[in-house]
């Protein structure tokens, strides 16, 4: 276990109310960590995150927010604009303010932004995204690129407590994480002081065999099962090449 010592930046958590973000919460890895709620700190609201950054002297930002289901991204693109793309405007905006202090921020994107089919995909590869969801973190990573010092993660994430699902598919496969798991990933890439763009994930997996491991009674079944009773595309091979990962593990 990594303790938050090392972690001495005042820390703006931003969706700690999320998958993601309570697991942070939880893991008590980061120090001076502050995890204000919705109501109290509103992405939609600019002038408020820049308060919130100069009152709080926050140095990083670990941006977890956003509206990630796919679903309620197809079918409200405004809402997932809003959200995804115009709230990480907002904090980026926020934080160019502050030309004299450099605030990093690190950025939870997706694997989504891949065209998922194939698999095996690098930082490098063209981006070419399945779904609303994944074009909203395309935009929001362009925004995320005008700071200075700034992780973008793209990687994808299950928390082993909550598998609601019977059924899962033998033959669709990615590098998807158990999230305490990204949690651990996401504190050693700040602690290393890494830069830029990195796929985070396991090597290749179904999903049928990286959820069995949590929930012994589901089912295993083919992609058509799952393809078929929803009206909007999921990824068939959203694998990530994890070479850069692995460099600082």
């Amino acid at each position: 276990m990594i303790v938050g010592a090392f972690l001495k930046n005042n820390i703006l958590l931003l969706g700690g109310s999320g998958t993601l973000g309570s697991r942070i919460v939880k893991s008590k890895i980061f120090s001076n960590l502050k995890y204000p709620s919705k109501k109290k700190l509103n992405i939609s609201n600019k002038k408020n995150i820049e308060k919130y950054l100069f009152k709080n002297n926050i140095n990083l930002v670990l941006h977890c927010a956003a509206l990630a289901r796919v679903k309620e991204c197809e079918n409200n693109k405004k809402k997932a604009k809003k959200i995804n793309v115009d709230g990480t405007r907002n904090i980026v905006n926020s934080i160019l303010k502050f030309k004299k202090k450099s605030i990093k921020l690190v950025f939870i994107s997706s694997d989504a932004v891949y065209p998922s089919t194939k698999g095996n995909y690098k930082e490098t590869d063209r981006l070419s995204p399945y779904n609303a969801y994944g074009w909203t973190k395309v935009k929001g990573e362009k925004i995320v690129k005008k700071l200075k010092k700034y992780i973008i993660i793209r990687t994808r994430f299950f928390d082993k407590r909550k598998i609601a699902f019977k059924y899962s598919a033998t033959n669709i496969y990615t590098s998807s994480l158990e999230v305490d798991k990204l949690v651990k990933y996401i504190s050693i890439l700040i602690k290393k002081n890494f830069q830029g763009i990195i796929n985070v994930g396991r090597p290749k997996i179904s999903d049928y065999k990286n959820y069995k491991k949590y929930k012994k009674n589901l089912k295993p079944c083919d992609k058509s099962k799952i393809l078929n009773k929803i009206n909007f595309k999921i990824a068939t091979d959203a694998s990530l090449n994890i070479k850069r990962l692995k460099k600082f593990l």
